[in-house]
């Protein structure tokens, strides 16, 4: 195995960095929402498979893909939001396990309406594949989404550190991911907060639908599963308490699934989701509270 590492070429490294940026986006969606309510959304990689089945359809219908762009983020945005008034805020109140078994069910439940409605083989979003081929950079053939995922999951990301920073709604998010209650007491209005985490989260998740779908057009119900359970790992990895710290981790862990998928041969592919969960399980005992946070500890009197 080490020597397939010497191996890696330049299109390896573009298209593990183009994973990277995908999974930051991914990462930084599912903090925002674990931020202000403390809870882990294992249903967002069914809003990124609805956001895929939105492209196909489009692309089945026939529409351009400037048509079929805005479908996938309002087919996304939508269920975000319902996602959040149906299920989330009425349990709002209740312990994070209820919570966290509620976001299985609403996870397992459009999974089956997608296998009923669309069948196991699913549907072709073939309106983007133009994206999949390759520019030459120098003696690099390397794929534009490759260049488009890094430039978008950049601008998005900064988009983001601005908002978070520079404007007020910002300002009562990161309140509010320090501590909730105390946020409320000092006049944040917590179902604006959660609204405008929740919209976020739903922002960045189509962005990826549209990414990944480019990458992989074949959509079917299980559609972006691994890549969610993946990126859960990186955002426990890197710290689930800060965006930026969910952010790096999540890049981190698609930077070395790029990494490996292009060292390792074809035959030994399967086994990369276990050298990553391996490394995962290292770090968390070298570093339970995430790699990209502070190991200091506050006392609270």
């Amino acid at each position: 195995m080490m020597l397939a590492f010497w191996n890696i070429d330049w299109q390896t490294l573009a298209d593990a960095l183009a994973l990277g940026a995908i999974y930051a986006l991914m990462a930084v969606g599912i903090g925002l929402v674990f931020g202000v309510l403390r809870l882990v959304n294992f249903a967002y990689g069914q809003l990124v498979m609805a956001g895929a089945f939105a492209l196909a359809l489009a692309s089945q219908w026939g529409w351009p893909v400037w048509a079929a762009i805005p479908f996938c983020f309002a087919v996304v945005l939508v269920l975000s939001l319902l996602m959040d008034r149906l299920v989330f805020r009425p349990l709002r109140g209740h312990s994070p396990v209820v919570m966290l078994v509620a976001t299985f069910a609403v996870a397992f439940l459009l999974q089956s309406i997608a296998l009923i409605w669309f069948g196991s083989l699913g549907k072709i979003a073939a309106s983007l594949a133009y994206l999949n081929q390759p520019w030459t950079i120098g003696h690099v053939d390397i794929r534009k989404i490759t260049v488009v995922s890094i430039v978008v999951a950049a601008c998005c990301l900064l988009l983001l550190h601005l908002l978070l920073e520079r404007t007020e709604v910002g300002l009562h998010m990161r309140a509010s991911s320090l501590d909730f209650q105390t946020a409320r007491l000092l006049g944040v209005r917590a179902n604006r907060v959660i609204g405008v985490a929740v919209l976020l989260s739903g922002a960045l998740a189509a962005v990826v639908a549209v990414m990944l779908t480019v990458q992989n057009p074949l959509v079917t119900p299980d559609f972006a599963l691994r890549d969610t359970i993946i990126v859960l790992a990186g955002v426990v990895v890197g710290g689930m308490n800060r965006p930026v710290s969910a952010t790096l981790g999540g890049f981190t862990i698609g930077f070395a699934s790029g990494l490996l998928g292009g060292a390792l041969p074809t035959n030994e592919s399967q086994y990369i989701d276990t050298f990553i969960f391996v490394a995962v399980i290292i770090v968390l005992l070298i570093r339970p509270n995430g790699l990209f946070t502070r190991s200091t500890t506050v006392e609270r009197v």
